[in-house]
């Protein structure tokens, strides 16, 4: 009898809990769509850097919060209230995570092609350096050869 009242109670709690989550209101300062993508991928690049060596951001006097705040002149409430928001509508929020997406790709495939052309000069350049070194040590052998 007690498994029962207790069961009952606990279904008719949960019944309660699974009520539908109301669409939040728009905000006033609601961030524009573009705008918020754009501070979506600063917060996602911050993550990742604080993930990979948070003491470099430490050393540096860079709190991501208030550079991002400051960067694009809001505040923590504007930009809660903007994201709760467009998370509500779970499509369109997924297209803006889409598009930050390509916005990471398209960053990283500009460094690796920064890397990968920095990395072609340095190749150049000691190829350059070998080939004078054995320019300058087939002149020794030549010279040494024609003192014997």
């Amino acid at each position: 009898m007690i498994k029962r009242v207790g069961l009952l109670i606990f279904m008719f709690g949960l019944c309660f809990a699974c009520n539908t989550i109301e669409k939040p209101e728009k905000p006033d300062d609601l961030i524009e769509k573009n705008k918020m993508v754009d501070i979506l991928f600063d917060v996602f690049v911050f993550n990742a850097a604080k993930g990979t060596d948070k003491r470099i951001l430490e050393n540096n006097n860079v709190t991501p919060d208030v550079y991002i705040y400051k960067k694009y002149q809001i505040d923590s409430l504007q930009f809660v209230k903007s994201n709760e928001y467009y998370a509500y509508d779970m499509k369109a929020y997924e297209e803006m995570i889409t598009q930050v997406e390509a916005k990471i790709k398209a960053k990283k495939d500009k460094f690796q092609n920064e890397i990968d052309l920095e990395e072609d000069r340095r190749k150049k350049r000691l190829d350059s350096i070998k080939k004078i070194g054995d320019t300058i040590n087939r002149e020794k052998a030549a010279r040494a050869f024609r003192e014997d």
